[in-house]
């Protein structure tokens, strides 16, 4: 009980001194492991992933990976120097990789190691669909996501070690429906919920950074229209899912559009 109640007592110390502001939103979020740790095991899974799956090169669409990803990240990087960033991504080894796979999905480690699987293209279409799904992904490795999920793992397992502590002297039945409860409501109440969230900061930040490169903002709205097609309305109630529901984030787009073409206005970007 008392080692217990010690490892929780320098787990809430740690998250006092564990905090780091994100220049894209200004927030300071967790950040109780460091980008020495993560980033050194992302570009080693990155790697293995690679190794272990057909990577497309030398075609069109591979190299159209790679010119929508360059454009995202130098918008990126035009945003952060204007910003009084200079340097944050020095870290940072940028790579687009296209893969052969009828999975409708992309994604982007942190520190910027990007994959397109070939069954997302029939639904992006064209470039600038491309850079809707670019700009997101990006926008989750930029915001930090991934090591905001690593911390917020870390004080699951603070929590559940704190509900061990106040229950263990109770019955085995007790201490199981406690350990349960805890674990349905951090699901619901947290981590679900959090999850929504970065969604809808990547799509916030995605927007803006597809702007700044020159893709017109309002092709998120179609391209969302299309994998809500695609889904077939298969996806869980909101409440339950990782992701904001197709109508939520298509409405919140439609919102956020202007501001995405005032930000990119500032670096000389105009659409009609």
């Amino acid at each position: 009980m008392k080692k217990q109640l010690l490892l929780i007592g320098m787990g809430l110390a740690a998250i006092v001194y564990s905090c780091a502001t994100n220049p894209f939103t200004g927030k300071s979020t967790l950040a109780l492991v460091p980008d020495s740790q993560i980033l050194p095991s992302a570009f080693a899974q990155y790697t293995t992933f690679l190794g272990q799956n057909k990577v497309i090169t030398g075609t069109t669409d591979a190299q159209r990976v790679t010119n929508v990803g360059t454009k995202i990240k130098t918008a990126a990087e035009r945003w952060l120097n204007a910003n009084g960033y200079a340097g944050y991504l020095k870290d940072y080894q940028w790579e687009y990789k296209l893969v052969d796979s009828k999975e409708v999905n992309a994604w982007c480690m942190p520190g910027g190691k990007i994959v397109f699987y070939t069954g997302i293209l029939p639904i992006t279409k064209d470039d600038a669909g491309m850079a809707v799904v670019m700009g997101h992904e990006v926008s989750h490795a930029l915001l930090n996501h991934g090591q905001q999920r690593m911390s917020a793992d870390v004080l699951t397992q603070l929590g559940a070690a704190g509900v061990g502590a106040a229950v263990g002297s109770k019955s085995e039945t007790t201490q199981a429906i406690a350990m349960q409860a805890y674990g349905v409501g951090t699901q619901y109440g947290v981590t679900l919920p959090f999850s929504r969230s970065n969604e809808s900061e990547a799509d916030k930040v995605g927007l803006t950074l597809m702007a700044i490169a020159g893709y017109d903002p309002t092709v998120a709205v179609a391209f969302w229209e299309r994998m809500a097609a695609q889904s077939g309305g298969q996806a869980p109630p909101e409440f339950m899912s990782t992701h904001p529901s197709d109508a939520t984030r298509i409405a919140n787009l439609r919102k956020l559009i202007p501001e995405a073409k005032a930000e990119a206005a500032k670096f000389g970007v105009k659409f009609k």
